[in-house]
């Protein structure tokens, strides 16, 4: 299965569509469920100013995680409220765009131009500038506190 790989800045048009990066969507692609088109399903970072993206099989990953909290638990309201409530599902245009709603765009402070940063199996949507500093801030704290991949059971 294709992961979200380096960092991508991309211009957000007058119409606010922005072209996601084709290794993206072939990622998105790559994890579409069968017969069913690429899409990618958007949300506001809980963590950072940002953006979270996911292929929308992910979705269902998030759903068994917020099961293990019982169904009317704090916990599991607030969680669910944070990330179903916050998402946005969207498909591509011809060109490989995707509209940005504008809710999502000033949450992230993106304006013109936006870092697609890959994480793996999802990625991030930054403010350039501030995933520049947010880049640089955990490569310290990568250093500073030693930290290190887990070993796979």
């Amino acid at each position: 299965m294709s992961l979200f790989l380096s960092t991508f800045v991309n211009r957000i048009d007058a119409k606010g569509r922005v072209s996601v990066p084709g290794a993206f969507r072939a990622a998105l692609a790559d994890r579409a469920a069968p017969g069913v088109s690429a899409g990618v399903v958007l949300m506001r970072s809980p963590v950072h100013a940002a953006l979270e993206g996911f292929a929308p099989a992910m979705m269902d990953e998030i759903a068994a995680r917020l099961d293990q909290f019982p169904l009317f638990s704090p916990e599991q309201d607030h969680l669910a409220a944070a990330t179903f409530g916050e998402c946005v599902a969207l498909g591509f245009d011809a060109q490989g765009r995707i509209g940005l709603p504008a809710e999502l765009a000033a949450h992230a402070q993106i304006t013109d131009t936006v870092a697609f940063v890959g994480m793996g199996r999802k990625f991030q949507m930054w403010n350039p500038q501030r995933w520049s500093g947010q880049r640089d801030a955990a490569s310290k704290a990568v250093k500073a506190q030693g930290l290190t991949l887990p070993k796979v059971p």
